[in-house]
């Protein structure tokens, strides 16, 4: 046997929270509810021991983290927390495996519970030789949370778990000494844990067979219950409404930005911008108020990231100002380029070294060489466009043709004039020249000239001669 599993709780509705997605599938600081959860569980054991019990919209919960390598445990009618642990209980007999000596139980909607403390529960739990450890915590307000009672001041081991709508008078008028919350995160005793739910009944006024119970049928038992504080209560706590849960994403936010600033990023006005916990800053960037930083976005050192600017799952390199903004989606930007303002970088845009994509310039699924720049009012799309190229203003790379898209290739250092459309598929070799205003269909030699537009004609004295038409008409 193993000496450790986890299982998370991920089956429940979320009812207060009026969505029609599961609860643990709504995101903060970037990232799904539970994926926090899971990702906290792989610090402490492998994915193979880990389980998430899926009740409420099962195949969305499991679709959503399967890639993770967890698994499941189904709980068809959602009857409790202790009835999700008793279907724990039936998956391993079912599957015939023996399950681990010691599970901890965490919370599918807990998003701020952090790996050192997952540890420190079990730590104490192992410690103690407890059948049962409780994660607590002491909020502002434990109004509404089940109360934890210890033997003691001071001692480790608890004498019971009692209900908001449990406590009696006289625990109520002394507030301080029942402050202390349950969080709903436990370790146990496998064996211990078993053999208590097997007695656990659901006389309530919900019906359902409730995993804190199980304190009570342990110490009457005679075995250990014992309890450790978690640092934070704000780690603990999960969110039962949208208002609650923003409260989360503002603290994971709070969280991501202090620790990027802890390592040498420079965030001016940080309660203005937006950045996942997944997002990645090197030392002596620069972020202006209002930027958004989103996904698996990496950004090197030295960069700037200008007001207003939106990165999504991009890598960018060192040196790079972004000015105001940009939007980029999962784009690669290489050191020491400029881009914006109001770039727009849609998916499998590479901007090479030194290069230069400017004023409400769009890319798509286009490579810019090093160096090149193309500062105004372009299209390039499906390009793939060499080194010390000039792209001149208002530059379209015509890329649809109704049915399928076609490739625009230029290459290095060649010159394209302003207002040119290049109808795809296309090639402009090297070091060539395209006359502005140009639609061009056909490939360009290296060293070229090509121009594609119509003579000029001009007509000396037509605009006199139509206004007095115009006169005359009127008359």
């Amino acid at each position: 046997m193993e000496a450790l599993g986890i299982v998370i709780m991920a089956a429940g509705k979320g009812t207060r929270l009026k969505s029609s997605r599961p609860k643990v599938l709504h995101a903060v600081g970037g990232k799904l509810l539970l994926q926090h959860v899971i990702d906290a569980a792989l610090q402490i054991v492998p994915a193979s021991a880990i389980q998430i019990v899926i009740g409420h919209q099962a195949e969305m919960v499991r679709q959503a983290v399967q890639h993770t390598g967890v698994r499941f445990v189904l709980q068809a009618e959602q009857l409790g927390t202790g009835h999700a642990l008793q279907c724990v209980k039936q998956s391993y007999l079912a599957d015939r495996v023996a399950p681990p000596e010691n599970l901890i139980v965490l919370s599918g909607d807990v998003p701020l519970i952090r790996p050192e403390t997952i540890d420190r529960l079990w730590q104490t739990h192992t410690r103690e030789s407890a059948a049962m450890t409780i994660l607590t915590a002491v909020p502002d307000n434990p109004h509404g949370y089940g109360r934890v009672l210890r033997t003691a001041p001071g001692s480790a081991e608890v004498r019971a778990i009692v209900e908001q709508k449990s406590l009696t008078p006289e625990q109520l008028a002394q507030p301080e000494q029942i402050s202390e919350i349950n969080s709903g995160i436990y370790a146990f005793r496998t064996k211990s844990l078993f053999q208590s739910l097997d007695a656990l009944t659901n006389t309530n006024s919900a019906g359902e067979f409730y995993l804190t119970d199980v304190a009570a049928l342990l110490t009457s038992a005679g075995e250990r219950v014992v309890a450790v504080a978690a640092d934070s209560v704000d780690e603990v706590l999960g969110a039962n409404t949208i208002a609650e849960m923003m409260h989360l994403d503002a603290a994971l936010r709070r969280a991501t930005a202090d620790r990027l600033m802890a390592a040498g990023v420079t965030i001016f006005r940080p309660d203005t911008v937006v950045i996942d916990s997944t997002v990645e800053v090197g030392p002596d960037t620069v972020v202006e108020p209002y930027v958004q930083l989103l996904g698996k976005t990496r950004i090197g050192s030295h960069c700037r990231i200008r007001s207003y600017s939106t990165l999504e799952n991009s890598t960018v390199g060192d040196g790079v100002l972004i000015r105001n903004g940009c939007v980029l989606d999962s784009a690669e930007v290489a050191s020491n380029a400029l881009l914006g303002p109001y770039a727009h970088l849609r998916p499998q845009s590479r901007i090479g070294e030194g290069a230069h994509v400017g004023n409400f310039v769009e890319t798509k699924k286009a490579t810019l060489g090093a160096g090149s720049k193309a500062n105004h009012l372009s299209y390039l799309g499906d390009a793939e466009i060499g080194a010390g190229v000039n792209i001149g203003a208002g530059v379209i790379t015509c890329n649809y043709d109704g049915v399928n898209k076609h490739v625009t290739r230029i290459g290095d250092r060649s010159f394209i004039g302003s207002d040119s459309t290049l109808v795809a598929p296309l090639t402009v070799e090297s070091e060539s020249y395209v006359a502005a205003g140009s639609c061009i269909t056909e490939t360009v030699p290296s060293g070229a000239l090509a121009l594609g537009r119509a003579r000029q004609v001009t007509k000396p004295g037509w605009a006199e001669r139509r206004k007095a038409e115009q006169r005359s008409q009127k008359d």
